[in-house]
């Protein structure tokens, strides 16, 4: 027998058929989740862009931004033309040269995309310095750790800095150091287009961030 059988007799039995379609409705069809497993893409409901973080954390980002910031991104893909849509200026690093090929031409004419190759330390997690200082360092690409102790030099007073996948064990020492420089923690657990499971974001911050919070 499926174990998962049981676990959806079980289910309807407990709310009933409405409830859990309202449920399927509100969080996979809504959020665009459906949608993106179709298309095997980071999109919207309507089959827009957005990023590949937790639903919790785009609306609290969508609330916050401004069509004046600068954003720099560890990592691309449709989460780069989702913030070319709402900010200023945006730069992203990519290491994944097949990756930064296919992806470059689809990008606006302020949006900055470099290909580095990647040496931990090196000169990927290095780049957040070459133009700054950023109002949002988005840090969902690889060496994260490193990329968050570069990014402490690379923010604007009112930065913030987004980690995705904030609840994995190998970032916790870049979440202690942003913690020991005085940043507050938002986290964001949710779902996330394409993957099945709760994830978290979170967003760091200081008193008179950029975002509001």
């Amino acid at each position: 027998m499926n174990p998962l059988s049981g676990i959806r007799t079980s289910l309807l039995k407990a709310f009933g058929y409405e409830q859990i379609y309202a449920l399927y409705k509100d969080a996979v069809t809504a959020y665009g989740w459906k949608k993106s497993a179709k298309v095997k893409a980071c999109v919207d409901r309507d089959g827009q862009p957005i990023p590949w973080i937790t639903y919790p954390a785009i609306d609290v980002l969508q609330d916050g931004i401004r069509p004046d910031l600068r954003v720099f991104e560890f990592g691309c893909g449709n989460s780069t033309l989702w913030w070319a849509k709402h900010v200023k200026t945006v730069h992203s690093v990519e290491h994944e040269q097949g990756w930064h090929q296919a992806i470059v031409q689809r990008m606006p004419a302020h949006v900055t995309l470099t290909y580095v190759a990647l040496e931990r330390g090196g000169a990927y997690c290095q780049q957040v310095r070459q133009a700054g200082p950023w109002h949002i360092v988005v840090v969902d690409g690889r060496d994260r750790v490193n990329c968050i102790k570069q990014s402490l030099e690379a923010l604007s007073p009112d930065g913030v800095i987004v980690l995705d996948n904030s609840d994995r064990a190998e970032y916790q020492e870049g979440i202690e150091l942003l913690k020991a420089q005085g940043f507050r923690q938002l986290r964001l657990r949710g779902m996330a287009p394409l993957i099945t499971y709760i994830s978290q974001t979170s967003i760091f911050y200081r008193d008179g961030n950029c975002l509001g919070l």
